[in-house]
């Protein structure tokens, strides 16, 4: 049985600066991380024993060998992976500051430029399950004509489809409007789809979380999962909705929580015969979510969010 999970979206370099309470102009340490959700999301899968793919687009020059290193490492399938010659990998900096303001330089390459013709189409229409969980896919460009046009395959295969919109406010900034009518305009894609407690209340224009649900289930997603933090997760199929508690830890560093929880659900998902028969068991809806609680909250108690990641045994020790 084919239970390949596809992840579409950026892989790029993230630079920390490690100066405490400094700006990019102040700071003079960098810490060098592998960066992108889907990639995250990968990486969650294999991790924990599945088949994971990664479609994407790095520059061919030693940060490109680096990431496409990191995955690797972890067991993901890199084979549509393009690493493009004549462009630079994508490059994020960050500063924190004690105030919780962030300083963010964005500068984009090679992330933005892939093709659709550039994958194995094969491999598209095989996959048992799809993620698009782009933080930058969406801001235009080629990526995005690819991430739609993945999409409207998908579901003309009937393949069972993940969507997170991952909003940054650095990158969406003077652009929220547009960040909030492609995410609409996904969702009637969707089967599954991940929101933390402030993206529904952005993308939906209401506070009221259950209002909000509504929304997005008229917009056409089929289960909605709000993360809420150490609160766990409210879930919802349009019929039946609860709150999944999570488990007690101390958190250290919630960096890729949440796309772990994403690989997390989407590893049991596709153990299922037919993953999209999930949306009418809330039962195992609740039971998955409570794994995939588990999962992200693992990922609070260690630094970095790959190698953060845990394993099937970690998980089952709990």
């Amino acid at each position: 049985m084919n239970n390949s999970i596809l992840c579409v979206g950026e892989l790029l370099i993230d630079f920390i600066c490690s100066d405490v309470n400094s700006t990019l102009s102040e700071g003079s340490n960098f810490v060098k991380k592998a960066g992108g959700a889907p990639a995250n999301v990968t990486a969650a899968i294999a991790k924990l024993g599945g088949k994971a793919l990664f479609a994407g687009k790095v520059g061919k020059d030693a940060f490109g060998v680096f990431l496409k290193d990191t995955l690797d490492q972890v067991n993901v399938d890199t084979s549509m992976l393009i690493m493009d010659e004549n462009s630079n990998t994508t490059l994020a900096f960050v500063s924190l500051k004690s105030d919780g303001e962030r300083d963010f330089i964005f500068n984009r390459g090679a992330d933005g430029l892939l093709k659709y013709e550039e994958l194995e189409e094969q491999k598209i229409k095989a996959s048992k399950i799809i993620h698009f969980g782009s933080a930058t896919a969406l801001l235009g460009g080629k990526s995005k004509e690819t991430y739609l046009k993945i999409m409207e395959v998908s579901k003309k295969e009937n393949i069972f489809i993940a969507f997170d919109p991952n909003y940054r406010v650095d990158l969406w900034k003077g652009r929220d409007t547009e960040f909030i009518e492609v995410s609409k305009f996904c969702m009637k894609y969707a089967d599954f789809v991940k929101v933390s407690d402030e993206e529904i209340k952005i993308i939906s224009g209401t506070d009221d979380l259950n209002k909000g649900l509504e929304i997005f289930h008229k917009l056409g997603a089929k289960i909605v999962a709000v993360t809420l933090g150490k609160e766990g997760t409210l879930i919802s199929n349009g019929k039946l909705c609860t709150t999944v508690s999570s488990i007690k830890i101390k958190s250290i560093d919630s960096t890729g929580a949440g796309d772990a929880f994403v690989g997390a659900f989407l590893y049991k998902t596709a153990k299922l015969e037919d993953p999209k028969s999930l949306i009418e068991r809330f039962d195992k809806i609740e039971e998955i979510t409570g794994f995939a609680n588990k999962v992200g909250a693992i990922v609070c108690t260690k630094l970095g969010a790959i190698a953060a990641l845990p394993t099937l045994k970690e998980i089952e020790k709990l």
